[in-house]
């Protein structure tokens, strides 16, 4: 235990945080294990069909809405909450202020490249906008939660803070480029047309935005040092790694010419 606490602080005094760090792990990593066996959420290439052309048009329960308006409903909750809580939890705490700092341009990066970057066709079901947009208001909420409070305990021995700012620029800079990569493959006119990636590390694995993303939320983890951080970025983890698998899956799939040295996520790997 006292190993553990030279890298984390004490568990929260919260049955709330406590209780979520394990639902939220559980949560994420069932929801992995469900895109490796097939069952998708559906936005991105596993999305909501708008192809006339389809044999079975694809009904969802609870609808859908346009990828790009799916992407924004996505982002755009948890960065308002990272932005308001520089005004409702006011700090001078270094380690409190690069939280929310990373939190907020993170979700703000991933709101500009929905508006400015991304290029779109089909939708993305209701449900799975609902689920994934909750999960990061929650998530960026209870990290905030739990950093406050921290406030005034005894940091851990090991300070993790500035590895973890180092790792997000790498991670935040690393998962926009790949994305400004997979934009320029699709046509202006926004038809569905996937093609294989190429350039940057998608010549060695199919994911690598997901793999920056990983490095993203892993710094949140090394910047606030909490049970909670640890455990969303553990549980977004195993969900991009059954996500990594089952777009791998999908190009396998769709073209004979994809090359089998390009793994799903770590080079040489996996």
């Amino acid at each position: 235990m006292e190993m553990v606490t030279s890298f984390v602080y004490p568990p929260p005094p919260s049955i709330l945080l406590n209780c979520m760090s394990v639902v939220g792990l559980a949560a994420l990593a069932k929801i992995g294990w469900s895109e490796v066996r097939g069952n998708h959420l559906k936005y991105s290439k596993f999305g909501v069909s708008s192809s006339s052309s389809s044999p079975q048009p694809q009904k969802q329960r609870f609808g859908s809405i346009s990828s790009r308006n799916g992407m924004l409903l996505l982002y755009t909750p948890a960065f308002l909450a990272a932005a308001a809580s520089f005004f409702a939890l006011p700090s001078d705490d270094l380690r409190f202020l690069l939280l929310k700092s990373a939190l907020a341009l993170h979700f703000f990066k991933r709101v500009f490249e929905v508006l400015f970057i991304h290029k779109y066709s089909g939708g993305m079901a209701v449900d799975s906008a609902f689920v994934i947009s909750s999960s990061y208001f929650s998530s960026t909420a209870f990290m905030l939660y739990s950093q406050n409070l921290t406030l005034g305990l005894t940091e851990p021995s090991f300070d993790m803070k500035f590895a973890g700012i180092l790792m997000f620029v790498v991670g935040i800079v690393g998962n926009l480029y790949h994305h400004v990569l997979l934009a320029k493959l699709r046509k202006e006119d926004g038809k569905k047309e996937y093609k294989i990636p190429k350039g940057g590390l998608f010549d060695i694995i199919i994911c690598p935005h997901y793999l920056f993303e990983i490095l993203v939320f892993w710094s949140f983890f090394m910047i606030s040092q909490t049970i909670y951080s640890f455990s969303f970025a553990m549980g977004t983890m195993l969900y991009l790694i059954g996500r990594s698998y089952a777009t791998r899956s999908w190009y396998l799939s769709k073209f004979d010419d994809f090359p089998k040295h390009v793994k799903a996520l770590v080079p040489f790997v996996f």
